[in-house]
This record gives structure tokens, C-alpha cells and sequence, in this order.
């Protein structure tokens, strides 16, 4: 999920009704049955890119070229550093009144910074605290007793564990009892019986062993191809493609279910890709994906 760029640059304010708040309860009670892993669920990239502070410096693990750049050039660099960073424009409240249930919370420590405060990043970092952020999305579930969100934290940057430890008690502290721990995937109606609306996946392997409530890392596969049969066959993370389909794997025997987050590009004219395509497409599991009018092509869902 995104938002629009207008002809200078900046994120025009978008219009959001809360029409999707309460999606998840209104589904067909069929699927009240079916684990979250096979349900599509829909996320939204670097969620808090909406703050990003524009006297942030540059991320520590950004090149050292790039953050010398940002010392000597500041006027050059930081507008194009922040245009190439930003790719969300609803804060998000309004990102979960729309209907976002998977959250991409890269998670960083400034060197600059206070001793406990938690930022975001994507190359620079947000003017929102963790904690601050955490304590908002807690909030809107306690107003939408019946939806359930995935919050993967990753990256950690510049963490040591104590800070680790700190994050991991502020999470326990503001969800308590909404936290589902790790085990088999959970159905929605599982979850609404027991109260619990959060997975919490965390990238942090340690961490994730000394915790039951985290989940491990959520698999991130981004295409990069504009071929489709390219992304088709796409290796993933894990060698064994994507999520949906038939999985390409080199290993014999049932794979583990478990949550996947295939990330959909979307481009500004899409003919000139659809000239691209193979004239067959790879498999009667794939559609191409149209705007309301039917009349343009914004992507294609494999499933």
C-alpha cells in the first residue's frame, strides 16, 4: 500500500474513509475456519515512511558515500534521499481504517539519539517513537475488538540485546494479553475466542528463543523482475520461490505452513510492461489484476 506523488514531489493528503475497519469480522464465516496463512492479508510497505524526519541524518547503514554526501551537499541530497524514501502517505491509524493488517515496522537505535529512544528507518529515520507508535496501534484494537494484525519488526538497527530486551518488555507491556504466542497458525475465529489480535513476528532469533510471544521473521520476497515468468520462478529467500502456486523447492517431504509476505510493485504506466509479457501466461492460477474500470493493468496475482 502506497500513496500518490504529486508533480512536485510531495504526498498529496488522501482521502480515507473507515469503510475497511472492520473487514476481517465481516468475512464470510467460512473463513472464520481457515488458518491466517492461507488467507490474503493485506500489508503495507516501510509502514511509518509517512514521518520520516527531514533533519534526520542518514542511516548508519546507509554507504559511508551516501552519508558523506548527506554532510557536505545536505540541500542536494536530503530531498533526494527523502523522495526515494517515502512510500507511504496515510499515518497509520488511517493505514488500519483502510484495511492494513500486516505492518512492516523496520526498527533502528540512532547513534544520536537518546539512550532508549526507538526510531524507524528507511534510510533516514521517522520522527515517531516505537513505543509511542506501538501504543497507537494498541489503541485502535481495543476499538476493533474482532481484527487482527501482524506487526513484523525487522532490521534493528544499531540494537544490542539489552535494547532488544527493553523493545520485547514494551511490546508485552502495551499488548498484554492480545499477544498470541508462537505455535500453529491460528484461525480467526481461534483467535477472537481467546482475545488475541496480534502476531508479533520479530527478526531477532535470540530474542524470538527466550520469548514465546514472538513469531519468527516473516519471509520477504520482492519479485525485482519485469518479466512475469522471471517472477514466477523467482528463488526466494529460502530457495523455494514464492507463497503462492506451486512451490519450487529442493528439498523432499511436507513443508512447514507459515506466514509469507510477497511484496506487489505497481508502476506509473503499465502498457509498455504488459508489451513485455509472455504471450502465455505461466500457469491458469494467474490474473491480470485491472483498476475499476477494467481498463489498465496494475499487476498480476499468482495464486
Amino acid at each position: 500500500m502506497g500513496g500518490q506523488v504529486s508533480a512536485s514531489g510531495s504526498f498529496r493528503s488522501l482521502p480515507c474513509a473507515n469503510a475497511n475497519a472492520d473487514w476481517m469480522s465481516a468475512l464470510c464465516p467460512r473463513l472464520w475456519d481457515v488458518p491466517l496463512h492461507h488467507l490474503s492479508i493485506p500489508g503495507s510497505h516501510d509502514t511509518m515512511t509517512y514521518c520520516l524526519n527531514k533533519k534526520s541524518p542518514v542511516s548508519h547503514s546507509e554507504s559511508r558515500l551516501l552519508q558523506l554526501l548527506s554532510k557536505v551537499v545536505p540541500c542536494v541530497t536530503r530531498p533526494v534521499v527523502l523522495r526515494w524514501s517515502v512510500t507511504q502517505a496515510l499515518d497509520v491509524t488511517q493505514q488500519l481504517d483502510a484495511g492494513v493488517r500486516y505492518l512492516d515496522l523496520r526498527i533502528a537505535h540512532m547513534l544520536e539519539g537518546s539512550e532508549k529512544n526507538l526510531h524507524f528507518v528507511h534510510m533516514v529515520y521517522t520522527t515517531a517513537l516505537v513505543e509511542d507508535t506501538l501504543t497507537e496501534i494498541s489503541e485502535w484494537l481495543e476499538q476493533h475488538p474482532r481484527e487482527v494484525v501482524i506487526l513484523a519488526c525487522r532490521n534493528f538497527e544499531g540494537m544490542t540485546e539489552d535494547l532488544h530486551e527493553y523493545l520485547v518488555a514494551c511490546i508485552k507491556n502495551i499488548f498484554g494479553d492480545m499477544l498470541c504466542p508462537r505455535g500453529e497458525l491460528p484461525t480467526l475465529r481461534q483467535l477472537w475466542a481467546r482475545g488475541q489480535q496480534v502476531l508479533l513476528s520479530y527478526e531477532d532469533e535470540a530474542s524470538v528463543r527466550r520469548h514465546p510471544e514472538l513469531w519468527p521473521g516473516v519471509p520477504y520476497w520482492w519479485g525485482n523482475k519485469v518479466k512475469l515468468r522471471g517472477l514466477v520462478t523467482r528463488q526466494g529467500p529460502d530457495q523455494c520461490g514464492f507463497p503462492w502456486g506451486r512451490h519450487r523447492t529442493h528439498t523432499r517431504g511436507p513443508r512447514e505452513p507459515r506466514l509469507a509476505w510477497p511484496q506487489a510493485l505497481s508502476t506509473p504506466e503499465t502498457r509498455p510492461w504488459q508489451r513485455q509479457q509472455d504471450p502465455v501466461y505461466p500457469g491458469p492460477g494467474c490474473q491480470l489484476l485491472s483498476d475499476p474500470g477494467g481498463q489498465r493493468g496494475k499487476g498480476w496475482w499468482c495464486r
